[in-house]
């Protein structure tokens, strides 16, 4: 990313680069889901979205003082020396990860077979399934159609898309702050309060649900309704500060929702076998995604500064979040995910 010339280079790289991360975090949901217990998930979907936050705070300021201090260092754009800093230290964090991260409870070498035990238990007391090392094991193939033809899961997935959907707000905070009468550089330091208000927030939220699991998805729907609420006031509110206030509200619903949703489609996908959870997870993460590119397209430059049809469109989309989520807290409650028996054709399939 650093060393390209054209916009045709840039998209190349980035569109590599996507390639070679889409799988990650569909991986983590999936781990996440593989090792804990229906009312441990919310604290840990929580503290690995945690990284994302406090990136969006931390990751803002690094970008201000990179791009403050760096300019033509070694003849370098600033915004160049950004990709290298960030992408060395990705590196150097890659080639440690597989010391620390462990494999599936029945099966990982860095318990005795005593804690191997104990951690497949505690899974078999929620009816959470996952690689047992033992009996029959769904095909690739078999998993896709199960989870491809299930309507459970679209509803997890159309659900998720309101709440990443809005996620592409955070794009535009620099340009939305500046209106405050800030430098583009102090602009991206000041998007750090959003991102740590989240956090603040988002943190206690995820201990309490973990208390009462069945009801995360109501939880979600009344943090939709509030980002609903504050996206309908920003619309209406055109002066700066307040506006700031209510983006502060808007991330925080957001992105206090996003730990909570993941952790209600994870359990919810408890009982299925792990290779269609697995292939579930990354359906909703994916489709999730998706929804941030149409989302860029509401906040044009020419409707600056008040972007009224972007809030607007996401208070509606927030709404339908609510929706779809009080609908799931129903709808699973009476027709939840099962672990069907496998037979000898499935596996073959």
């Amino acid at each position: 990313m650093a060393a390209v010339q054209t916009p045709a280079q840039l998209l190349g790289v980035r569109f590599a680069l996507g390639i070679a991360e889409a799988g990650f975090s569909p991986a983590i949901l999936f781990l996440i889901s593989s090792w804990y217990r229906k009312h441990e998930q919310s604290k840990r979907f929580i503290v690995y979205l945690s990284a994302a936050i406090l990136s969006g705070a931390f990751g803002s300021i690094v970008a201000g003082a990179i791009t403050a201090r760096m300019e033509n260092v070694g003849g370098i754009s600033s915004w160049r020396w950004l990709f290298i800093i960030e992408g060395v230290a990705t590196v150097g964090l890659a080639l440690i990860a597989p010391y620390l991260l462990l494999d599936y409870p029945s099966i990982t070498m860095k318990f005795t077979p005593e804690e191997r035990s104990f951690a497949v238990e505690r899974l078999r007391e929620d009816d959470i399934t996952s690689c047992f090392g033992t009996g029959p094991v769904v095909s690739h193939s078999r998993a896709l159609l199960n989870a491809i033809t299930d309507w459970r899961i679209y509803l997890l997935c159309l659900g998720y898309m309101t709440i990443v959907g809005t996620m592409a707000l955070c794009y535009f905070y620099p340009t939305m702050i500046a209106g405050l009468g800030y430098t583009a550089t102090k602009a991206q330091f000041m998007t750090a309060p959003l991102f740590l208000a989240a956090f603040v927030i988002a943190i206690p939220l995820c201990i309490f649900a973990d208390r009462v699991p069945p009801y995360r998805p109501v939880f979600v729907a009344v943090l939709l309704i509030l980002g609903a609420i504050f996206c309908a006031l920003a619309a209406g509110v055109q002066s700066y500060t307040p506006r700031y206030i209510f983006l502060c509200l808007i991330n925080s619903a957001i992105w206090a929702a996003n730990p909570l949703a993941l952790s209600f489609a994870s359990t919810t996908l408890g009982a299925v076998d792990p290779e269609t959870r697995a292939i579930g997870l990354a359906l909703v993460n994916g489709m999730g995604n998706l929804a941030q590119v149409y989302g860029a397209y509401l906040w044009p430059s020419r409707d600056a500064p008040g972007y009224i049809m972007g809030f607007s469109v996401f208070a509606g989309m927030l709404v339908i979040g609510c929706g779809v989520y009080l609908a799931s807290f129903w709808a699973l409650n009476k027709h939840p995910f099962t672990n069907k028996p496998t037979t000898n054709s499935e596996m073959r399939i």
